[in-house]
């Protein structure tokens, strides 16, 4: 077995209370990485076409990288995948904190779950050996008492827990698991998926060790990385400040969607409410420590106390930058207590924080413009900046209580639930969008419409390098974008499917994720053959997709996002974005026909995915 991983994986059957451990073999290792790269390949052999996302036949996985586990800065990520109840395609997220290695260590490299359980269970992995218990105390509990209850029950401080609090419970599908107190793979329904297979937790301890083949190459790759960091103003404003350190100049200039996508930075929200939302102004108050992921050596988390203000919620969680611009600019709001309050609110129920800030913020502009009354709202007066109505609407979410039973499944459907609204939504293929808007950095169009993941911004592709400022052309001229757009695409493949943070590409020097992996596993990884991998696992997503009737003309983005119709002043002013060209370019070059969304034959053949020509051809 190549080095890096256990070699095995675990199947686990909640309906008939079944484990069951199978090889991973070092062919699956060199083609898929690990992360997503391993979901999509399991899920699309072992899920029949058609599983109802809340159904038994649906398969959760819970998966590391060969980065965990090892001293490889910045590799402490660990992805869950299956199919999105919120999309009805494939779906894929990931976290950080100290879940991942302590899942590695515990001597698996992936859990596959299927089946739904007769009553609440949680799945304990520890030193090789799996067990389903009952959990039925745990259910009703939110996120850190469901933690601390098990850290009780096992006896045991230093187990790590992914577990859903009770909007999980409810089958929210805004909701997901929630890992460290406040880290989330927040996207696309995995809360709701656990909560429909009455899985509690996934609950791990390991001590065993991660052999690598290269102990001392991945000790000088650290040394060179940490030598890149020295001033590097990217990663001291990171690791000052975190993912917020920009969040009011993010407003002001373009990048963050202001009051519903629909309005401008500093004429809907000035540089001083702007600010009032800044880490940097945040931390002078209330940090009380920095707060650093596995093996990571930027620390871009911080812990904070938050004893004033209308919410005195005490030790809390800095707010990351997603979540500050949803309960913030998107709202319009810039009132840090309500921000903290929302966002401890969603960690503790176990709530992606930006369906939820987007789905506030729709529901926000349908009572401004008279489509949903008072009374449908519950008698909360929901404007533009009102913080306490805000606050509000995000505790009925979390409860799932009134109204907020409808608002807990998103803003799509929200809308087709009252039958208006859908001229407000601003999603992607029925998600709501991130915060960062494409007329701003317009690589995110194809990438929030076209990747077999929608609507994310952790996605590989033009749009995070131009967000970033990188020195790659005209944002705006669409005739020439499709090489380093799948380039770049294939590159956060191997980013996400290694289990390392996305801190790792933008830090990194060239080729050093690479070089990690090689002196992880031991296998050759450079260049084109690299390249290969991250487009192989592109494509096996892509084709989950395929498989389940998912074709290009079924993959929509809200008008607002692609400037359609542009806006009349502010950053953004008069852009309107060519998604096709953008997605032609794409497909062009990772070699995909724009029509039926098939690869060709030459491109399954060159990545070595034959099995597919016969699903899609009818070929062997």
């Amino acid at each position: 077995m190549l080095s890096g991983y256990n070699g095995k994986m675990l199947f686990v059957n909640l309906t008939d209370q079944t484990l069951t451990e199978e090889p991973l073999k070092d062919e699956m290792a060199q083609k898929y990485l690990g992360g997503y790269g391993f979901g999509a390949r399991i899920l699309y052999e072992r899920m029949p076409k058609g599983a109802d996302p809340l159904g038994p036949e649906n398969m959760l996985g819970f998966i590391t990288g060969p980065a965990n586990g090892t001293k490889a800065f910045f590799g402490g990520r660990y992805t869950i995948v299956h199919k999105s109840p919120v999309t009805g395609g494939w779906n894929d997220a990931n976290s950080g904190g100290f879940f991942a290695p302590e899942f590695k260590k515990s001597g698996f490299d992936a859990v596959f779950i299927k089946g739904i359980s007769e009553k609440p269970v949680y799945l304990w992995i520890h030193d090789g050996e799996a067990e389903i218990r009952d959990a039925t105390t745990l259910w009703g509990l939110d996120t850190n008492e469901t933690e601390a209850a098990l850290k009780k029950e096992l006896g045991d401080d230093k187990i790590c827990v992914s577990a859903i609090g009770p909007s999980g419970e409810r089958v929210a599908l805004m909701s997901c698991p929630i890992n460290d107190g406040h880290r989330a793979p927040g996207r696309g329904g995995g809360g709701a998926v656990m909560g429909s297979k009455k899985l509690k937790a996934v609950v791990v301890r390991g001590t065993l060790p991660v052999e690598v083949a290269d102990a001392d190459r991945i000790v000088a790759i650290n040394k060179k990385l940490a030598a890149c960091m020295v001033g590097n103003p990217l990663a001291e404003a990171f690791g000052a400040y975190g993912t917020g350190s920009s969040t009011g100049a993010s407003a002001l200039g373009g990048d963050s969607p202001v009051k519903n996508w629909g309005g401008v930075g500093v004429k809907d929200f000035d540089e001083a409410k702007a600010n009032a939302t800044s880490a940097a102004v945040w931390d002078s108050k209330y940090k009380t420590k920095q707060y650093h992921c596995s093996n990571c050596p930027l620390g871009c988390g911080a812990e904070y106390k938050v004893d004033d203000g209308r919410w005195p919620i005490g030790e809390t969680a800095r707010p990351e930058y997603e979540t500050a611009a949803a309960f913030g600019c998107l709202v319009l709001n810039s009132d840090a207590d309500a921000i903290f309050k929302c966002n401890e609110i969603c960690n503790r129920t176990g709530i992606d924080t930006i369906s939820t800030g987007m789905t506030i913020a729709w529901a926000i502009e349908c009572f401004e413009n008279g489509v949903l009354s008072l009374e449908e709202l519950d008698g909360i007066e929901l404007k533009w900046g009102a913080a306490e109505a805000i606050v509000a609407i995000t505790q009925k979410i979390a409860d799932g209580e009134g109204v907020g039973a409808i608002l807990m499944n998103g803003s799509r459907s929200a809308a087709n639930h009252f039958g208006k609204g859908h001229e407000y939504l601003n999603t992607a293929s029925g998600i709501e969008l991130p915060m960062h808007d494409p007329r701003f950095a317009p690589g995110y169009a194809r990438t929030y419409q076209y990747d077999p993941t929608p609507g994310r911004h952790v996605k590989g592709g033009l749009g995070m390098a131009q967000m970033m400022g990188a020195p790659i052309g005209p944002k705006h001229d669409y005739r020439t974008t499709g090489y380093l757009d799948v380039k770049l695409t294939a590159g956060t493949e191997i980013t996400n499917s290694g289990g390392f943070c996305l801190f790792a590409s933008l830090l990194a020097m060239e080729g050093e994720l690479n070089q990690y992996i090689e002196a992880i596993t031991g296998m050759s990884f450079k260049g084109q053959d690299a390249d290969e991998v991250g487009m192989r696992i592109f494509l096996m997503r892509h084709a989950f997709n395929l498989r389940e009737g998912i074709i290009p003309k079924d993959l929509t983005l809200s008008d607002r996002a692609a400037g359609h119709p542009p806006l009349s002043e502010g950053p953004n002013a008069g852009i309107n974005i060519d998604t096709e060209r953008l997605r032609d370019n794409f497909f062009a070059f990772m070699g995909i026909d724009r029509e039926t969304g098939i690869p060709t034959k030459s491109t399954l053949k060159r990545l070595d995915m034959e099995f597919l020509i016969e699903d899609f051809y009818g070929e062997k």
